[in-house]
C-alpha cells in the first residue's frame, strides 16, 4: 500500500496557508497583548511563574529568557515565521526547512502558552500548537501527502468536533430538550454584531439549529474517515457549520482552526480550482516515510488518555495530557449560562466618596459595556482580558487574583493595561478611586431598540469590588 496521496496536493497547500494565517494571528495578539498581562510589570508576570514551576512541566524558551525584551523578540520572530509560512517560502526550499520553520513556529508559540497561565488557557491554544506540531512533517512543496499525516490531521478534527458534541450532550440539559440556543447569543463570552439578530430569530429555529449542532458533531463526524467524496462531504457540513458559528460570535480562532483542519477531509475534486499550479511530484524521502510512521505510532499512544476521557461519563473539557500540548481534549459550552452579568469598572476624580460622586466607566474593546455600543467583530483575534472578566462576572473578584492588580494599574494609569482597553476615561491624570460594579445585561427586544437604538438593558445588581484607592 502506497504512503503517498498525489489528490490531496491542494488541501494540504490550503492547510498549511490556514495554519500559517493562525498563528500570524496568534502571535499578533502576543506582540500587543502579552507583556501587560505576563510581562515584567504585567498583571500575572511569566518570570515568577516560572521560578515556581519546573521546566519539565511548562516547557518554555522563557525559563531562560524571561525579559520583556524577550517575550517581544518572540512574538515579532513568530510573526515573522508566519508571514514566511503564508508565503509558503521554505516548503519551496525542501522537507528539512520546512519542518525547521514549523519547528520554530511550534516552540515559539508554546513557549507562550506555558508561560501565560490563566490567559493562554484556551483550547484553542492547545489545538494550535497540536496542529502546527503535525505539520512539521508536512514534507516538501514538490512532494505528495502523506497518508499518514492527514489521517492525524482527520483523527485531531474528530477529536475536536466529538469530543465537543460528547460534552454537550452530557452536560446541560438544555442541549437535550434544544433550547440551548435561546440563550447562547446572548450570554455567550463576547457577541458580536449579528448575535443580537440571532438571538431574535423564532423559537423553532434556534432549536433547529441546535439538533443541528448535534447532528454535525456527533454524526458527521465519523464521515471523515469514510471514502471520498463522503469523507469531504463530511468536511463540508463541518466547514459550513463553523462559518454559521462564527457568524454568530467571536469565538477566537477556535472555528476558523477547525475549518482549517477540515480542509484535510477534501481531495482535489473539491479544491482544483485554487489559484496555484501543482509541481511535477517527486517522491516522498524515505526519511520523512520513517518520521511519520513514528509520528503516527507516537499519536496512537497518546491517543489513549483522550479517548477514554471521551468515553467517560467525567468527560473533562480542553485538557492536555502533555506538557508538550500535543494530542489533546477538546470541548466547549457543555453548560450554557441562562443569563449575562458584565463587570462595569468606574473611576472618579473625586477625593471624597458621596452619594452624588460622579462615576466614570472604563469600556473595553471587546465584552459589553455601553449599551448603546453595537457588540464588535473581533475574531479571530483573541482578547484575552476580555475573555477573562466574562469568566470573573460569573464569580468573585477572590476567585482572579489578578483584578485586584488590573484595578492598581488603572488607578496608576499604568499604559500597557490601559492599551487593552477602548479608551481611557481619564486621560489627564489616573483617578483618585476606583471600583467595579456588576450589572445584568439582556438583549434589547426590537420594540426596545427601534425606539432607544440600545443594543443592550441592563440593571445593576450590586457592587463587585468595593471603592479603593492609593495610600495618600
Amino acid at each position: 500500500m502506497t504512503h503517498e496521496l498525489p489528490a490531496y496536493w491542494y488541501s494540504r497547500w490550503l492547510l498549511e496557508r490556514g495554519l500559517a494565517l493562525m498563528y500570524l494571528v496568534a502571535f499578533a495578539a502576543a506582540v500587543i497583548q502579552f507583556l501587560p498581562l505576563a510581562g515584567e510589570r504585567g498583571l500575572l508576570p511569566a518570570a515568577r511563574f516560572l521560578r515556581e514551576v519546573p521546566f519539565r512541566y511548562t516547557p518554555s524558551l522563557f525559563h531562560w529568557f524571561g525579559s520583556d525584551r524577550a517575550f517581544q523578540l518572540c512574538a515579532w520572530a513568530g510573526v515573522a515565521l508566519s508571514l514566511v509560512a503564508l508565503a509558503g517560502v521554505t516548503s519551496r526550499l525542501g522537507a528539512v526547512a520546512a519542518a525547521a520553520m514549523w519547528g520554530a513556529l511550534y516552540v515559539l508559540y508554546l513557549s507562550f502558552i506555558n508561560a501565560g497561565q490563566t490567559w493562554y488557557g484556551f483550547g484553542w491554544e492547545s489545538l494550535l500548537v497540536e496542529v502546527g506540531f503535525f505539520t512539521i512533517f508536512a514534507g516538501a512543496r514538490a512532494t505528495p501527502p502523506h497518508l499518514l499525516l492527514n489521517w492525524i490531521y482527520r483523527w485531531t478534527l474528530f477529536r475536536l468536533m466529538f469530543g465537543a458534541g460528547l460534552i454537550k450532550i452530557r452536560g446541560d440539559a438544555c442541549w437535550r430538550d434544544l433550547s440551548c440556543l435561546d440563550y447562547f447569543f446572548e450570554t455567550q463570552p463576547m457577541p458580536n454584531p449579528l448575535s443580537w439578530y440571532l438571538h431574535h430569530m423564532p423559537r423553532p429555529v434556534l432549536h433547529g439549529g441546535v439538533a443541528f449542532n448535534h447532528f454535525v458533531e456527533l454524526v458527521v463526524p465519523f464521515g471523515f474517515f469514510l471514502p471520498q467524496p463522503y469523507a469531504g462531504i463530511a468536511g463540508i457540513f463541518t466547514i459550513a457549520f463553523q462559518l454559521i458559528l462564527i457568524a454568530g460570535g467571536n469565538l477566537s480562532w477556535l472555528n476558523w482552526l477547525t475549518i482549517v483542519l477540515a480542509i484535510s477531509t477534501l481531495d482535489d475534486r473539491f479544491l482544483s480550482w485554487l489559484p496555484v499550479a501543482r509541481p511535477e511530484l517527486q517522491p516522498i524521502p524515505g526519511a520523512q516515510r520513517a518520521a511519520t510512521v513514528v509520528l503516527a505510532i507516537v499519536v496512537g499512544l497518546l491517543s489513549i488518555p483522550p479517548t477514554l476521557n471521551m468515553l467517560s461519563a467525567g468527560q473533562v473539557m480542553n485538557t492536555s495530557f502533555n506538557p508538550l500540548q500535543i494530542v489533546n481534549t477538546y470541548g466547549a459550552f457543555g453548560s450554557i449560562t441562562k443569563e449575562r452579568y458584565e463587570i462595569i469598572v468606574e473611576g472618579t476624580e473625586e477625593e471624597t466618596l458621596t452619594d452624588t460622586t460622579k462615576w466614570r466607566e472604563y469600556e473595553f474593546k471587546g465584552k459589553p459595556g455601553d449599551p448603546a455600543r453595537m457588540p464588535p467583530q473581533v475574531a479571530p483575534y483573541h482578547m484575552r482580558l476580555d475573555w477573562l472578566m466574562w469568566f470573573a462576572a460569573m464569580s468573585s473578584a477572590q476567585d482572579y487574583p489578578w483584578f485586584p492588580d488590573l484595578l492598581l494599574k488603572l488607578l496608576q494609569g499604568d499604559p500597557g493595561v490601559l492599551s487593552l482597553l477602548r479608551g481611557n476615561p481619564f486621560p489627564d491624570r489616573p483617578p483618585r478611586w476606583i471600583r467595579a460594579q456588576l450589572y445584568l445585561y439582556r438583549f434589547t427586544t426590537p420594540e426596545e431598540r427601534r425606539q432607544s437604538g440600545r443594543w443592550w438593558n441592563r440593571t445593576l445588581t450590586g457592587p463587585y469590588f468595593p471603592a479603593v484607592r492609593l495610600k495618600p
